[in-house]
C-alpha cells in the first residue's frame, strides 16, 4: 500500500522503472523527485541515550546523503590510508544497522589539493540514486558507477578529470530520467551527460564553458508539450531535452559566479537561487518545448529578488520556501514574489559556515542539520521558533549531509557515523 503522497507522484511522473522500489524508500538526494517533502512522522527529539535506534562508526568522510531502497541505506566515503585513498560506496541494513557490503574504488588519479571550499565538503560529496533495481553513484573525478542491490558492480564510465577554475570539488547528485542517467560533469568536463542506465553507454553530451561553477542537480519538468530538464547555472537557467542534450530554452537569472543549490520545480514553475557574489532568487514559468535556444527571459521570468542561498536547495511548502543559510541565518521567502517573510540569526551555532544541509519537511516540522551544531527542528509559519535542538554529543565531526527517511526513521550521517533515529 502506498502510504506516501510524494511516492505516488514518483510512480506518477514515470520514473519509477523498477517493481522493486516500495513506498518507503528514499531514492535519491532529497527523496522521491528531489521534494524533500515526507509524510511519515519520525522523532523530533534525540540525543546520544535517546531515541537512537543504532549508530554504526564510517569508515571514511562524506558529504554525500544517505539513500534508502528496500532494507538497504545506501551511502558514500572518502577514506584515506596513508598515502593510498578510496571512495568506498557501502550498504547497511536499515533496521540493524548491520553492513551488508562495501564497494572501494580507488584514487589513481590526481585530485584536487584539499585547500579551500574542498576543506568544507571532501571528496564524497554527491549522493547515490537508485531506481530499485540498481544503485548509481557518482564519484566526481572518479567517474559514474553502476551497482548492484548485493554490491556487484554492473559498469563504469569516466566523465572527466578535470577542474573548475576555483577547483573546489565535485557536488552534484544525479538524476534518474526513464532508462538514462543524468550526470552534471560541469566541474569534471564542463558539460552534463545522459548515460543509459542498463550498459552505462553515453547517450548524449552537451559541453558548454557556461557551466563553469554549476553545482546543483538537474531535476525535471513536464509539461503538456514534453519533459524537460532543468539546471540552474550561473546567469542563466537552462531547460534541455532529455531525449538528446538540446537546449529547449533559457532564462536569464540575476545569480552570477557560482550556483550551488538545485532548482526546485512546483508544477510548470521553476525556481533558482544561489549565486556569489551578485546572488538572489528567480521564478520561470517552464515554457515547454521550443524550436530550440529560446530566450523566454521577458516573457516568462515571474519574479526576481535579491533574497538567497548560497549552499543549501531551499524547501518549498504550501507557497514558502524555508532554510537556514550558510551564515546561520534562518529565511522564509515568499513563492509569489520571493519577498522576505522572516530573517532571524539563530542563536549558538558554531562560527564559520555552519550549516550545509538543506532542509526537509517531515510530518508537519522541518529539520536542518547543522554541521558542528545539531539538528535544528521548526514548524512552518509567519515566525522562526525552534521546537527542539538535537546533538550527540560524543560526536564533533562534520554533519554536511541531508537526512533520509524512511518507515518511521530518521538517518543522519556525519563524517564519523551513521545514526538512525526511531
Amino acid at each position: 500500500m502506498i502510504r506516501s503522497s510524494v511516492f505516488a507522484a514518483f510512480i506518477l511522473s514515470g520514473l519509477l522503472t523498477s517493481p522493486t522500489m516500495f513506498a518507503d524508500d528514499w531514492p535519491a538526494f532529497l527523496g522521491p523527485n528531489g521534494s524533500a517533502h515526507s509524510d511519515e512522522s519520525v522523532a523530533t527529539t534525540w540525543s546520544d541515550s535517546q531515541n537512537v535506534a543504532w549508530k554504526v562508526d564510517l569508515p571514511g568522510s562524506g558529504s554525500s546523503s544517505p539513500i534508502i531502497v528496500g532494507d538497504r541505506v545506501i551511502l558514500t566515503c572518502y577514506v584515506a590510508n596513508g598515502s593510498a585513498a578510496m571512495r568506498q560506496v557501502l550498504c547497511f541494513n536499515k533496521s540493524t544497522g548491520e553492513q551488508q557490503w562495501a564497494y572501494d574504488f580507488p584514487i589513481d588519479y590526481r585530485e584536487d589539493g584539499f585547500r579551500g571550499y574542498i576543506t568544507e565538503h571532501g571528496y564524497a560529496s554527491n549522493t547515490p540514486v537508485t531506481d530499485g533495481k540498481s544503485i548509481y553513484v557518482f564519484l566526481g573525478k572518479g567517474g559514474v558507477h553502476s551497482l548492484m542491490l548485493d554490491g556487484k558492480l554492473n559498469w563504469s564510465v569516466d566523465t572527466g578529470k578535470g577542474s573548475s577554475n576555483r577547483r573546489w570539488g565535485s557536488g552534484a547528485s544525479l538524476l534518474l530520467y526513464k532508462d538514462t542517467v543524468i550526470v552534471n560533469a560541469a566541474e569534471e568536463a564542463k558539460a552534463i551527460i545522459a548515460l543509459d542506465t542498463a550498459s552505462g553507454r553515453e547517450r548524449w553530451r552537451r559541453n558548454d564553458r557556461m557551466l563553469e561553477l554549476t553545482y546543483g542537480t538537474p531535476r525535471l519538468v513536464r509539461s503538456t508539450t514534453g519533459d524537460e530538464i532543468v539546471i540552474s547555472v550561473p546567469e542563466q537557467i537552462w531547460a534541455l531535452d532529455p531525449a538528446s542534450g538540446e537546449l529547449d530554452w533559457y532564462a536569464s537569472t540575476p545569480m552570477t559566479g557560482n550556483v550551488s543549490p538545485s532548482v526546485i520545480v512546483d508544477g510548470n514553475t521553476v525556481y533558482s537561487f544561489g549565486g556569489y557574489r551578485a546572488s538572489g532568487s528567480i521564478a520561470v514559468e517552464a515554457e515547454g518545448k521550443q524550436s530550440g535556444n529560446a530566450d523566454v527571459t521577458d516573457q516568462n521570468v515571474l519574479w526576481t529578488n535579491r533574497s538567497s542561498s548560497y549552499v543549501a536547495t531551499p524547501l518549498l511548502h504550501e507557497g514558502r520556501f524555508y532554510w537556514i543559510d550558510d551564515r546561520g541565518i534562518a529565511y522564509c521567502t515568499s513563492a509569489d514574489d520571493g519577498e522576505v517573510v522572516y530573517r532571524q540569526r539563530v542563536g549558538d551555532l558554531e562560527s564559520g559556515r555552519p550549516v550545509y544541509a538543506s532542509p526537509v519537511l517531515i510530518g508537519d516540522s522541518i529539520y536542518v542539520v547543522t554541521r558542528r551544531s545539531g539538528t535544528i527542528v521548526f514548524q512552518p509559519g509567519d515566525t522562526f521558533q525552534p521546537i527542539a535542538r538535537n546533538r550527540f554529543a560524543s560526536d564533533e565531526s562534520d554533519f554536511n549531509a541531508s537526512p533520509a527517511v524512511s518507515d518511521g526513521k530518521l538517518y543522519l550521517r556525519s563524517d564519523q557515523a551513521l545514526y538512525c533515529i526511531e
